[in-house]
């Protein structure tokens, strides 16, 4: 199991809550895991909407290549979630790792999700090296 992700001293960090629907809740009674996964793609969005300029949301998107979840602690119906995520200090060419991390109330890591992502131009569908000022905009 992978330690808990902390983020980097300096580097920006976007929030949000998430609070279990019953339609969240498996067989064992707790959020089952593909809802971890919907909310580390809802965060990451929600992330890159509130930073990105118009005009690039315009131009790009972002298309998940490769998600990792570590779990440790079940989230229950009536519990309230927090969300934090932020990405790798650089771009690899058109990829950028972000880090989600999603903490029970209590403060326990409940999940953390590692995932790459790649920038495509809307237009063609192509991947796109991340310009700079991207990068800028997430530190």
């Amino acid at each position: 199991m992978s330690r808990a992700f902390e983020p980097p001293p300096g580097r920006q960090v976007f929030t949000k809550t998430f609070e279990p629907q019953p339609s969240d809740i498996d067989e064992n009674g707790h959020v089952n895991n593909v809802v971890y996964l919907g909310w580390a793609q809802e965060i990451a969005i929600a992330h890159w909407k509130s930073r990105a300029d118009p005009a690039d949301q315009d131009a790009f998107a972002w298309i998940a290549l490769r998600h990792e979840v570590d779990y440790r602690r079940a989230l229950v119906l009536g519990e309230t979630a927090s969300g934090r995520t932020w990405v790798a200090q650089a771009a690899e060419g058109p990829r950028f790792e972000r880090y989600v991390r999603i903490d029970a109330p209590d403060g326990p890591m409940s999940a953390q999700v590692r995932t790459v992502w790649v920038l495509v131009e809307k237009t063609t569908g192509r991947p796109r090296r991340v310009p700079a000022h991207m990068v800028e905009m997430f530190s």
